[in-house]
């Protein structure tokens, strides 16, 4: 008897649990598209850039599109230190960093401008290893350049971490167009998103 009261219990609290997750995940994916249509670029200590795939050093359309905004940013003056993030993949001869790194100089920004962490292979990686850099030049303002949908998880994380963090998401697209575009992408980040928070990875 005293089993099957305790079952009835647990099978009557499981609508509560699934209620809270799906408010917990409502809040997180409202996060996500809020973060992902305001750009917060203010003045900061550096402007981190999370890295992105290369082709043979050549960074990717979505890099690219990373490296071009933190480019703007740093011609507004919204920083004076750019911070390249990523580690190197399977198969590929350089790191994401040093890929972006070439590319900005190329477009004309000073190499002591140019600040790399080259080991991270995760945002939380990345962020941490990026942490490391700004603490010893004591910096501790930063805004996050990334992918509209990713830059909610990479504050999380940077917050996380103890960093002072606004996010500047790469433009060009409507928020509706997004959603249409990439709805995986948003579900996914939803859901990784109170992850991070949670576990720091």
């Amino acid at each position: 008897m005293a089993a099957w009261s305790f079952v009835l219990r647990r099978r009557r609290g499981l609508p509560t649990v699934a209620v809270l997750l799906l408010l917990g995940w409502g809040c997180s994916l409202a996060g996500v598209l809020w973060h992902a249509a305001r750009d917060r670029a203010a003045p900061a200590d550096a402007i981190v850039v999370l890295g992105a795939a290369h082709y043979l050093g050549r960074p990717s359309p979505v890099f690219r599109a990373r490296l071009d905004h933190a480019a703007a940013l740093y011609a507004r003056g919204v920083a004076p230190v750019v911070v390249l993030t990523g580690g190197t993949a399977a198969g590929d001869t350089t790191s994401e960093a040093s890929a972006g790194r070439v590319y900005l100089q190329q477009a004309g920004l000073p190499a002591d401008a140019l600040l790399m962490e080259t080991t991270g292979r995760t945002t939380s990686e990345s962020l941490r290893a990026a942490r490391t850099l700004l603490q010893a030049r004591g910096l501790h303002h930063v805004v996050l350049v990334s992918d509209p949908f990713h830059v909610f998880r990479a504050r999380l994380t940077a917050r996380r971490l103890g960093l002072v963090a606004v996010t500047s998401p790469t433009g060009g697209e409507s928020l509706l167009t997004l959603i249409r575009r990439q709805p995986g992408y948003l579900l996914s980040e939803s859901v990784k998103a109170p992850l991070a928070f949670l576990t720091g990875r």
